[in-house]
């Protein structure tokens, strides 16, 4: 018989450090689009529709017909039927069924809920509403098919401070980003089969569909933007800040210093915080305060964490310090979104 009293105590292993490539595979993996509500429009020509800003994420899906989408700063741009946008900042913008019409906000136009957070929207809606069986939207006598669209507002599990969301373009067009993801095509290809098809549920399974669309388009646009020379994740793919920007994600609640950060560079700490800056665009104890936030509103606002609790968890030596720090960087007490969090949905 052994006697493995003398055996020195087995060592847990240390955690696998993140490589950067991880770090994007983890995020993508990890990403998910909560459908908040959808809505099929059929608008006759001509018309135009202003969508305001919200904070979720906006998704179009062109069924039939054109139209034309607008964001601030930018020239109007045709879509074409099969055609799928995605604006993941919920940027205002405008759909027309040709460039400087005069719009209508969305929220004025006549709805009718047909599902749970599913709507019909325009002349479909006002014929349901109205005499019923007698009345057809799409082909009423003399008139010219309308348009139809698919429109949608999302939620993301990505925080809107974290910095791929930040680095996104206000609309991202799915035809632009099909040759680097085969699965866009056979999504736009199966959303416009339901559309024709209209089908038993069909609006249903359009919703599902938008949601795996909208985050395949985000993973195109990302494995397109590997490539670029800048930008977040261009820093991500540095093999030196890459290792530090994965290391400060992985642990969000770790007390980083400058130095430690630099020495998993293998660099002096002046040469890392400028190396650093120039890639990243923020300082080192900028990019981690920023992260210790997001990770905190995540917390605050979807886990019901009390603002004490996560001041501890993220390194604070007070409540007050944690509050001063969260607002800067949020835009909010962590109180007031703590308490907005816990507050039931009106109606």
């Amino acid at each position: 018989m052994h006697d493995d009293s003398s055996r020195a105590p087995v060592e847990p292993l240390p955690p696998t450090p993140l490589k950067p490539a991880d770090l994007l595979t983890q995020i993508l993996l990890g990403l998910r689009l909560e459908g908040v509500e959808y809505g099929r429009c059929l608008l006759r020509a001509p018309w135009a529709v202003a969508f305001p800003a919200r904070k979720e994420a906006r998704f179009h899906f062109v069924a039939r017909g054109t139209c034309w989408l607008m964001t601030p700063g930018s020239d109007w741009v045709q879509l074409n039927a099969g055609d799928a946008v995605l604006l993941p900042r919920g940027s205002a913008h405008v759909l027309a069924s040709a460039p400087d019409l005069p719009a209508v906000e969305i929220d004025s136009i006549a709805r009718r809920a047909v599902a749970e957070d599913i709507y019909l929207v325009g002349a479909e809606a006002v014929a349901m509403a109205g005499a019923g069986a007698g009345t057809d939207a799409e082909t009423a006598s003399g008139e010219d098919p309308p348009d139809v669209m698919f429109c949608g507002a999302m939620r993301f599990n990505l925080d809107p401070l974290h910095p791929l969301l930040a680095m996104m373009p206000d609309a991202m067009r799915a035809n632009d980003l099909a040759r680097r993801d085969p699965t866009v095509p056979t999504l736009l290809e199966a959303m416009e089969r339901e559309v024709a098809l209209d089908r038993i549920g069909a609006c249903g399974i359009l919703a599902r569909l938008a949601d795996v669309l909208a985050a395949s388009i985000i993973r195109a646009w990302v494995e397109c933007a590997c490539n670029d020379a800048s930008g977040w994740i261009a820093a991500v793919q540095c093999p030196g800040i890459g290792k530090v920007i994965a290391a400060i994600h992985a642990e969000p609640e770790r007390d980083w210093s400058v130095p430690e950060l630099a020495g998993l560079m293998g660099a002096s700490r002046s040469r890392f915080a400028e190396a650093f800056t120039k890639v990243v665009g923020d300082s080192p104890a900028k990019y981690v305060a920023k992260v210790k936030m997001f990770q905190a509103r995540r917390w605050i606002a979807h886990e019901g964490m009390r603002v004490a609790v996560a001041a501890d968890r993220l390194g604070y030596d007070s409540e007050a310090s944690f509050s001063r720090a969260f607002k800067r960087i949020v835009g909010q007490p962590p109180g007031a979104l703590r308490r907005s969090a816990a507050r039931p949905p009106a109606g």
